[in-house]
């Protein structure tokens, strides 16, 4: 099938749905962790209070890739799972700062992760199907882009709310910030707008009279979902396979960051870890201020990296990004401070504008068009089994061997992201590396 080649700004449009998707991420990696401490939640059961996230993910991308490859109605394929999703995240996204306990946000975090994996994958699939072969570096890559603003500003949002006159003291009867609150809201009229922009800017594709015939002879069951998936793990081609070892150590490691970066430096800067004193609250400002700060790196980096992309290979790239984040993990518990973790965050942000795109460029090449959305979902699997290996694993040693403080999490990620790097140089050359060409 010939692709109609897009403009640069038709690319931006069509991606425009990221920018919604991953402020609802970023609100998540920001928040559920401070949300969790306002509930009370034990330190070192915060690992199994994210599991939502890769389980859902293990469950539902799969199915949701193998069934909107097999999906085509008047909307397109993967469209009707965008608009689903996207729907389901705003309403979770509004309920969740109003949450009285710590079971009614681990539930609300359970729905809404669901909910950005049932959009998510489809949405990847959506981008591979609609461009040409020799502009998918740059559809990735503005993915990536997106990904960073989106988060830039998710982080930022309880800090510019302050910044224009809010309370940062002023909380609910559950612990709750306002200024929290305030955030999610806008969060859920970004999920739904952004999505339906995106997908009425830039409709897919119709398929092809052969597609439509092959799909209407094989109809969307259960059944035939499960085989398609079964079959697509059998005959994973072998270089996407190679990418395990190195997806399992950055995505361990960006994980355990998220969850424990708030305490860390809770310790390193205030040498606290009373969640409801005002210098945790600051805390949590500061670390918004540094996710903001990382990620419109992310977002100039994205940018820089199309170029590099296609000139020297996305493995090459990425390893140096992952190696660049590696080397920011491992200085942050030492420095002494804000100033200097700014420096760090541009490591980080190098290192995340990489995860974002440059595996999906060296995977598009590596798997058969008409599998995008199946492959797309199990790829996700090497994201989602991480997570839950870190999630489970983490409350294991916690105290036994990091003597219950978060900085030596932190100081963990880096070593993982490192070793990320060296796995990535390790895969083998193929066609993952001829398709930024």
């Amino acid at each position: 099938m010939t692709r109609p080649r897009l403009s640069l700004a038709r690319i931006v449009e069509m991606n425009l749905g990221f920018l919604g998707l991953q402020f609802s991420f970023g609100l998540q990696q920001a928040n559920m962790a401070p949300i969790y401490g306002y509930l009370g939640a034990d330190e070192a059961s915060l690992p199994l209070l994210w599991l939502a996230g890769p389980v859902t993910g293990l469950l539902v991308q799969p199915l949701i890739g193998a069934m909107s490859d097999r999906t085509d109605t008047r909307l397109g394929r993967r469209t009707p799972y965008f608009l689903i999703g996207a729907l389901l995240c705003s309403l979770c996204l509004f309920a969740m700062p109003y949450s009285r306990a710590l079971w009614i946000a681990a539930s609300l975090l359970w729905i809404l992760d669901a909910a950005n994996n049932v959009t998510m994958e489809p949405y990847r699939a959506y981008v591979g199907d609609r461009l040409a072969e020799d502009q998918r570096a740059t559809g990735f890559l503005t993915q990536s882009a997106f990904t960073g603003l989106a988060q830039t500003l998710s982080y930022l949002a309880p800090s510019l709310l302050v910044w224009i006159g809010f309370d940062k003291d002023a909380v609910d009867a559950n612990g709750i910030p306002d200024i929290t609150r305030i955030a999610f809201l806008v969060g859920a009229v970004l999920s739904l707008s952004t999505i339906l922009w995106s997908v009425w800017r830039v409709p897919e594709l119709p398929l092809p009279p052969e597609e439509q015939a092959r799909l209407a002879a094989e109809p969307l069951t259960l059944r035939a979902t499960l085989a398609d998936l079964k079959s697509a793990l059998v005959e994973m081609p072998k270089p996407m396979r190679q990418l395990a070892l190195a997806m399992l150590c950055q995505w361990y490691a960006m994980f355990a960051y998220w969850q424990f970066i708030t305490f860390a430096l809770a310790r390193s800067l205030h040498g606290t870890v009373e969640t409801g004193s005002t210098a945790f609250r600051d805390t949590v400002l500061t670390v918004g201020q540094l996710g903001a700060f990382y990620n419109a790196v992310a977002f100039v980096a994205a940018l820089a990296l199309m170029p590099l992309a296609r000139r020297y290979g996305a493995k090459a790239v990425h390893a140096c990004c992952l190696a660049a984040s590696g080397a920011a993990m491992l200085a942050i518990p030492a420095l002494p401070s804000e100033g200097w973790l700014f420096v760090a965050m541009i490591g980080i942000g190098i290192g995340w504008a990489g995860m974002m795109g440059n595996p999906y460029i060296m995977l598009t090449g590596m798997i058969p068009p008409a599998r995008n959305g199946v492959y797309m979902g199990i790829f996700n699997m090497f994201i989602v089994i991480p997570m839950m290996i870190e999630s489970l694993s983490i409350p294991l040693f916690y105290r036994s061997l990091l003597g219950g403080d978060a900085r030596g999490v932190i100081v963990l990620g880096g070593v993982l992201m490192l070793v990320g790097a060296v796995a990535t140089v390790m895969v083998g050359r193929g066609k993952q590396e001829q398709v930024a060409m």
